[in-house]
């Protein structure tokens, strides 16, 4: 293959005061793959909630606050365009798609890795936080875990599949639900709501109950529910689950809004054995789930389970579903220099979907 022209710098979107919802575009060096990496030219990333936590300094987990000048994202897809040294017998190559997901880099090495949870890597890197994230045309990642792009899907509908689309199939086969089961998703008008609407109707065959503001209606029938509960009108949720599904209440739940209030109800709306699913992370002073008891909890055999994001081989499992057309992200694309304003929609909770940057 012909060589590629690398330019000297090239343009990033970064966090320039973080605390607050800003961005600003800056020229940085591009750099070289050192051991065992490739230099991939990014075209699209998605944008994702979990970067305004990190932006916003809002997540108390976080060890260390975000320093400005990070450059933020997760969701990237492009080309590699250059090899570092010991990459001779990697899976990819120079001309390859592949893209960079949340988890950055692993270690491969400790308990967690070698059980096969890579999502949950004692030793992890994640991208946009202690690596320079997708929002720029240029990232280096370890050859030996960027995650290849089918052929027949495009990078801008890849691109969110690498979160939301893996981290809710994932949260989906952890859930327990089978086919034909009872399934409610909270936030499921979200970037990663009406994902998980598709793959759990039409990849899972679970009957789904959308649960999200009226604004989100459409959005979440056209994905496949069966129902849609919405929030501002409908004095108790639980009672309303309950009524769709013959008294009882839904097999799982998935929680995939960082809303407090989602969680405070989420264990109310399930039957006997039932299970709640724990993606969105909560902002601020956490709220402790309500009926959360030991005498409750035991009584109805429940239990609550917690997904940050899936692991390798569910993200090359969750893209295989997406060039099949099982799983399409609603989205539309934004240029790099449009970031501020969308976190800003998206943050204010009128976000529909997905927003995929295009990085040219």
């Amino acid at each position: 293959m012909a060589s590629v022209e690398i330019p000297k710098t090239y343009k990033a979107a970064v966090y320039d005061k973080p605390g607050s919802i800003s961005t600003k575009i800056e020229m940085l060096e591009t750099p070289e793959p050192g051991p065992g990496q490739v230099l991939i030219n990014l075209t699209h990333s998605g944008v994702c909630h979990s970067d305004i936590g990190v932006m916003m300094n809002s997540w108390a987990a976080l060890p260390f606050p975000t320093q400005a000048g990070q450059v933020g994202g997760h969701e990237g897809v492009g080309k590699i365009v250059k090899m570092g040294p010991g990459t001779e017998s990697a899976a990819v190559k120079v001309g390859d798609r592949v893209g960079i997901k949340w988890i950055s880099a692993i270690c491969d090495s400790c308990p967690a890795c070698l059980a096969g949870h890579d999502g949950i890597c004692f030793n992890q890197k994640v991208s946009g936080y202690y690596t320079p994230g997708t929002f720029q045309q240029y990232v280096l990642g370890p050859a030996s875990y960027v995650t290849p792009i089918p052929d027949g899907l495009d990078s801008a509908s890849a691109a969110p599949m690498l979160c939301a689309g893996v981290t809710t199939y994932a949260a989906l086969r952890r859930s327990g639900a089978e086919s034909g089961q009872w399934v409610v998703i909270l936030g499921a008008g979200g970037g990663l709501g009406h994902l998980a609407v598709q793959l759990s109707a039409h990849a899972m065959a679970h009957r789904v109950i959308g649960i999200d503001a009226s604004s989100k209606r459409d959005l979440v029938l056209s994905s496949g529910a069966s129902h849609f509960i919405p929030l501002e009108t409908t004095p108790s949720i639980p009672e309303a689950v309950k009524e769709l599904t013959g008294g009882l209440g839904a097999h799982a739940v998935l929680v995939l809004t960082a809303n407090n209030a989602a969680y405070a109800t989420s264990l109310d709306l399930l039957r006997f054995g039932g299970r709640v699913v724990c993606v969105g992370i909560p902002e601020g002073e956490p709220v402790p789930i309500k009926s959360a008891l030991p005498q409750f909890i035991v009584a109805k055999a429940l239990s609550v389970v917690g997904v940050a994001v899936g692991d390798r081989r569910e993200a090359i499992e969750v893209l295989e579903f997406a060039a099949r057309g099982v799983v399409k992200t609603h989205f539309r694309i934004e240029k790099m220099e449009k970031l501020t304003e969308v976190f800003q929609e998206m943050f204010e909770g009128k976000l529909q979907g997905r927003v995929v940057l295009e990085l040219s």
